[in-house]
């Protein structure tokens, strides 16, 4: 045995690994791949929370323009400390939907799992912590009201969703912008966790239907009992 693959195999023992750090083995570099290849250079990050995935597009290079979306009030707090220093990140203490106006968000005792809409038992049991635990009025604009506002006509735009289950209101929301972002990325279940929540196969139809087609898939969520795999992150790409 090639002491190459005797010391990775050692270090799987232990936890970890060592591979090539490419598109085919590492999400990160899949992202970034698609970014370069498609001249993105705009990303629209809707469901920042504390900003963890603005903060991964700096990590992987990503240096255009940000502008992250989010209405909870303490995670917003957060997330406008952490782009204070980035003058290519733009914050807006909102949500994004189909219908404008106020709404009560659900806050969950993981602020990563607050939502618009009412959380199933399923997603309690896989995650105890998540439930919901009070609520907040916020604000909802759709992206079709802002989006001339935020983007110009020659940008490549990326639009990234994370809202728990509200996926489908933003993409309503969206329905004109949505003829000039080239890239999608979005949160899908493939097992239902949050009332009214278009599944996996639904939410892939429906994107099919604005001229979209799945070019990546990302892990997300899972059973930390059973380790059944509940949410993934879905890529698609304009046609």
């Amino acid at each position: 045995m090639k002491l190459k693959t005797r010391f990775r195999n050692f270090v799987r023992i232990l936890g970890y690994d060592i591979a090539k750090y490419d598109p085919e083995s590492y999400p990160f570099a899949r992202r970034k791949d698609i970014l370069d290849k498609f001249g993105i250079n705009v990303v629209l990050d809707v469901g920042a929370n504390i900003g963890q995935y603005a903060k991964e597009l700096r990590s992987i290079g990503f240096k255009g323009k940000i502008i992250s979306f989010e209405p909870l009030s303490f995670a917003f707090k957060s997330l406008k400390e952490s782009a204070v220093t980035d003058g290519s990140w733009q914050v807006q203490n909102c949500a994004l939907g189909s219908i404008e106006g106020k709404a009560i968000l659900n806050v969950s005792g993981n602020p990563a799992s607050s939502s618009l809409l009412d959380m199933l038992p399923s997603h309690i049991k896989s995650d105890p912590e998540s439930q919901y635990v009070g609520q907040e009025e916020i604000s909802v604009k759709r992206l079709d009201s802002i989006f001339t506002s935020l983007c110009h006509p020659q940008d490549r735009v990326y639009l990234k969703i994370d809202v728990q289950g509200f996926e489908k209101e933003v993409i309503k929301g969206a329905e004109h912008s949505l003829q000039a972002i080239a890239i999608v990325q979005l949160e899908m279940s493939l097992t239902p966790l949050y009332k009214d929540e278009l599944l996996f196969s639904d939410m892939c139809q429906l994107l099919s239907q604005y001229g979209y087609f799945l070019i990546a898939i990302e892990s997300g969520f899972q059973d930390k009992a059973t380790g059944q795999l509940l949410q993934i992150d879905g890529i698609f790409r304009r046609a």
